[in-house]
């Protein structure tokens, strides 16, 4: 299994734990914001999570405010956007940071890890997303642009079917 699983991460709620609860799974990793052009892509995001949830696949979003203040709430704000806006289910963390001297450590290891194409290096804004299969392994890296809708071919085979 893959290191990924022993990264710390908090919880929108606070809560210290690891990715460990979602080893075995295929997860789309994205760093979101509540105030950017792109936030409508939490429809897409909790629809690829409606649609897949029962075959082992699971979005997991993380705030993230480094990309012109667009993520400036606390922790519950964010929370209560999500749910009210965009009835978002799929698990939410902390506030991280995506780039620089303090970018989160599963950050680190999403950029390492990812297949060396395009996009490649910083994370370039919000929404950016990381495809990993049930191994742990980093099969796909999107750019921010990409609809989840256009990740969807990809599921299938990556849970199985």
């Amino acid at each position: 299994m893959s290191d990924l699983y022993s990264i710390q991460v908090k919880t929108i709620d606070g809560e210290a734990t690891t990715l460990q609860p979602y080893a075995g799974q295929v997860l789309l990793i994205v760093n979101t914001a509540s105030a950017c052009g792109l936030t409508p892509q939490y429809k897409g995001l909790q629809s690829l999570y409606d649609t897949y949830k029962d075959k082992g696949f699971t979005v997991l979003g993380f705030p993230c405010n480094q990309f012109a203040g667009q993520e400036p709430g606390t922790e519950a704000e964010i929370k209560q956007f999500c749910e009210l806006n965009y009835q978002v289910s799929f698990p939410m963390f902390a506030k991280v940071e995506v780039n620089g001297d303090n970018t989160h450590p599963l950050y680190k290891y999403l950029k390492e890890n990812a297949p060396q194409e395009e996009p490649a290096g910083d994370i370039e804004w919000n929404f950016a997303k990381f495809l990993v299969d049930r191994t742990g392994k980093v099969v796909k890296r999107y750019s921010s642009r990409t609809e989840p809708a256009a990740i969807e071919p990809n599921l299938p085979e990556l849970l199985g079917e």
